[in-house]
Formats: C-alpha cells, sequence, structure tokens
C-alpha cells in the first residue's frame, strides 16, 4: 500500500498469510508489533541484535527475480518497515496440524530445553531450509550464527539441522520463492508517541530523488537502512526520531555496477546480497563479510550504513580503505565522489553534508592480488572489533608495487596506515622488510584504553598484524619462493 500523509495513516503487512495492520508508534519495532498479536513465539533477549531471539523470516528479492525467505533479528526492525511485506513467524510454519520439518527435527532431536530460543532458532532454519542453492551445497550452519542457546547447547539443534532434508513439493512456502518478492511501497506513516505525545514519522520514499528532496526540507531527519545500528538506539538509549527517511528499497541505491576502472556498489545493499552475488569477486570484502556480526545482522544491515554511522570501529571501513574505495554523495544539487580516506574527519564526524545521502562506494580496478581482513576481538565471530585491519598489496619481481593499509578501532576515526605504506613500497618482499614496518604500524593511530582493550594491546596487535598476513602469503601464487628469498 502507500500510505496517505495524514497522522491516520497506517501500514499492512501479510504475517503467516493474513493482512495485519499496524498502528503503533513509529519507533514501535516489528517484535512489539507482533507479540501484541499474540505472536508471541519470538521473543526478546538482548534488544540489541546479539541473542536472534527474535528472529523472523521476510520476503526478500531474490537475485533470480524470484523470492528469498531471509531471517532478520525483529527486535531492531521498524514496525512500519514491514509496510507492503511479508512475514512468517515460527507460529506461521506449521501447516494445521502437521509441523514444519524444522520444527519435527528440533523437537526430535532434543533442539530445545527451556525453549526461549527455540523459535528464533526455528526461523533461521527455517530460512536456510529454503535456500535455493541448499541441494547443492548442503545445509549452512553459519545461516545459524546470531543465534544463541544458553541451555541445550549447540550439538543437537546442528543435528536437526544436518537432518533436513529438501522441501516437499505441496510445501507453499517453497513455491512462493518462483513468484517475485512483495515491491518496495511508498510509505508515509505518522503516529503520536504514547510516551510523548509528539508526532513521529516514518516515511520510504519510491524514488532517490524524492528521499533527497526530503533530506533537503529537513536535514535533521534520520535515516535509516537496515537499522541495525539505529534500532539499537531506540531499545537500549531510548532514542526517538521525529521524522525517520528510510532507504532500505530505494532502487537507484540497489545496483551493483562493473566496469573497466571500478565496481560500484549500491549503499542500500545488505551485506548478505553483497556477499552472494559478488560470490568472491573483490577478495578482501570476501574475507570481510564472513567476520561481519552474524548472518542475521548482515541480512538488514547495508554497506552505507555501516559508514553512514561514522564509526570509528565499523569493520567495512578498514576494507575500503585498503581498497582505495570512493563514496558517491548525492542531494538535491546533485552528485558528488570523495575518497573514503578522506571522509571521516572526527569522531563520528565526516564530510557528508546534512542533506547529502551515500548512494554508492567504488571501488576501483585493478584489484591488489595479495590482500587480507584481521578482526581482533574478543570472540572469533558476532562481535565488535577491538582492533580492525585491512590489506591490500601488489608485489613485482620480489618488490612491494603498491601497499595499501586500512585501520579501525585505533584512532577517533578509521585511517590508512599512510607512513607504513609509504616504508614498504619500493622495498623487497621479505621479512626484513615486515619487522622494519612493523615497528611503523605499531605507532599509527592513537589508540586508547576502553571495555574492549587498552592502548598498550592494541599496539601489540598492529605490531603482529604485518607479520601475520606476510606469513598468510607465502603460499600465494602471486608471490613466488624466488621472490621472497
Amino acid at each position: 500500500m502507500s500510505a496517505a500523509t495524514t497522522d491516520q495513516s497506517t501500514a499492512e503487512v501479510t504475517i503467516n498469510g493474513t493482512v495485519r495492520e499496524f498502528d503503533g508508534p513509529p519507533h514501535t519495532n516489528a517484535l512489539d508489533f507482533l507479540r501484541s498479536l499474540g505472536l508471541t513465539g519470538a521473543k526478546e533477549g538482548c534488544a540489541e541484535g546479539e541473542c536472534g531471539a527474535c528472529a523472523i523470516m521476510v520476503a526478500r528479492p531474490d537475485e533470480s527475480g524470484g523470492t528469498r525467505w531471509t531471517s532478520v533479528n525483529s527486535c531492531l526492525l521498524p514496525a512500519a518497515a514491514l509496510d507492503g511485506g511479508e512475514v512468517v513467524t515460527s507460529e506461521g510454519l506449521a501447516d494445521g496440524d502437521s509441523v514444519h520439518p524444522v520444527q519435527e527435527e528440533m523437537a526430535v532431536r532434543g533442539g530445545s530445553q527451556c525453549g526461549y530460543c527455540t523459535p528464533g532458532f526455528i526461523s533461521s532454519m527455517a530460512a536456510e531450509y529454503y535456500r535455493p542453492d541448499r541441494c547443492e551445497d548442503g545445509f549452512d550452519l553459519h545461516s545459524l550464527s546470531g543465534n544463541l542457546c544458553r541451555c541445550t547447547g549447540y550439538r543437537p539443534i546442528r543435528d536437526a539441522a544436518n537432518a533436513l532434508g529438501q522441501p516437499a513439493a505441496d510445501d507453499a512456502l517453497a513455491a512462493r520463492r518462483d513468484r517475485p518478492a512483495p515491491a518496495p511501497v511508498a510509505t508515509d506513516y505518522q503516529r503520536a508517541d504514547t510516551a510523548t505525545g509528539r508526532i513521529g514519522r516514518y516515511r520510504r520514499p519510491a524514488t532517490l530523488a524524492e528521499a533527497t528532496s526530503i533530506l533537503s526540507q529537513d536535514p535533521e531527519a534520520t535515516v535509516v537502512a537496515g537499522a541495525t545500528d539505529w534500532g539499537i538506539e531506540v531499545n537500549i538509549k531510548g532514542a526517538r526520531g521525529k521524522n525517520i527517511l528510510a532507504v532500505d528499497r530505494l532502487e537507484e541505491m540497489r545496483g551493483i555496477r562493473r566496469t573497466e576502472s571500478f565496481v560500484e556498489l549500491g549503499a542500500s545493499r545488505t551485506l548478505s546480497e553483497l556477499e552472494r552475488e559478488l560470490a568472491g569477486d573483490i577478495p578482501l570484502l570476501g574475507k570481510l563479510f564472513p567476520q561481519f556480526a552474524s548472518r542475521l545482522i548482515r541480512n538488514g544491515a547495508t554497506i552505507g550504513g555501516n559508514l553512514g554511522t561514522g564509526s570509528p570501529i565499523g569493520d567495512t571501513p578498514p576494507a575500503l580503505l585498503a581498497l582505495e574505495a570512493e563514496l558517491v554523495l548525492t542531494s538535491v544539487r546533485g552528485s558528488r565522489t570523495v575518497a573514503l580516506a578522506d571522509y571521516f574527519t572526527g569522531y563520528r564526524q565526516t564530510v557528508r553534508e546534512a542533506d547529502e545521502l551515500i548512494t554508492a562506494i567504488r571501488i576501483p580496478r585493478p584489484l591488489s592480488p595479495l590482500t587480507s581482513f584481521q578482526k581482533i576481538a574478543k570472540r572469533r565471530f558476532d562481535d565488535i572489533s577491538s582492533v580492525a585491519i585491512g590489506y591490500a598489496v601488489d608485489i613485482q619481481d620480489g618488490l612491494i608495487a603498491k601497499a595499501r593499509i586500512g585501520l579501525g578501532g585505533v584512532a577517533a576515526t578509521p585511517l590508512r596506515a599512510t607512513a607504513t605504506e609509504a616504508l614498504l613500497e619500493g622495498r623487497p618482499w621479505t621479512l626484513e622488510t615486515v619487522h622494519a614496518a612493523a615497528e611503523t604500524l605499531a605507532a599509527e593511530g592513537t589508540p586508547m584504553d576502553d571495555h574492549r582493550a587498552s592502548a598498550k594491546y592494541r599496539t601489540a596487535m598492529l605490531r603482529s598484524s604485518l607479520e601475520r598476513f606476510y606469513a598468510e602469503q607465502l603460499g600465494h601464487p602471486a608471490v613466488t619462493s624466488k621472490e621472497v628469498q
């Protein structure tokens, strides 16, 4: 539907096959909306997108033109963002009195004890169950990342996942994959916040031109895409946006364009979509994606959103800095291109004007052949980095022809390790060179002490990272044993 621009506008969403109307405050998340309907399978565990107890399935466009059932954190997603969409909760998987194959396997293999997290696991498992190419490569257990269980243990859950066969011929949700996903609808939803009485507004324009026009008239509007960052602000800090501008479904911001000189990524593409569609074409990003939060988060988070926050600990900036990426910033005045290295100006401050949107990220070609993404965190997956480092290096005839190093978590902004790059270039690709440059790298940035790591630890991680990168590349075909002797 396209909601009328009045404070009586509503949002409509198909939930488990039935059209339901949302008419709560705009800051309401999808989880609270679903639970208000009596669909209490999804739970609030952390309200930050870390536990997966709130997972649901939404119908998203597939690259083939059909529908891909995608698991997302309903605690972060604004309910208004579901306008015109389709949702299946854990309650909607069963067919009458017949349980769903995922539900059955979880039950018979002991995949549930207290049951609090079980509906979320089932939703994520069902999304993977319906993945179009699962029959070719088997069940991907990483599809359950972001779903936590504190009492059952993961072995019976893994056993349930690996026991799943293919959907039956008459499976309605499987058949739904062959039809297009719901088309984006233009939404203009307004309601009073129950606590303050102030009118809040959620808008999803139909075109980029409309979006930039809205932003030019109201540059203080809160821009959201996947809301994986904004949703936490709402849940944990009680943030309320007077005007929300949603850009997640703008077609002009969702393309992938390849030319001889660059690859352009639409800023509203989710990380999971980019991971699938690039399919390793940009190897450094291919190494980054699996380390970025969890699959549940990557299914919602966008590459533009990760840059738009201006956070010094975002995972994409170090890799994109190493790739010498540029950002396309668009407003009613037109578009301009800014090097990512010049984009960050201070803690969560950038050169982007208040009325500009990040519409695309351009990665120049050719790509350097030796790359690495190192994320140092307290957990291997699904964690915020203490230090993140992206490398892109080109070796020619045993000499370092080009070196680009992006750093995160070691200063108030992400930054390029330019002193280390200058020291490396033109020198032989040897352990002696690496040892010398490691000391320079250790001094890049201004590490600080915080609850994630000490300044001393961060400095030590920088010092050792270059040696780790060198060790990783010894067997790389772009570096022969003769070149590194």
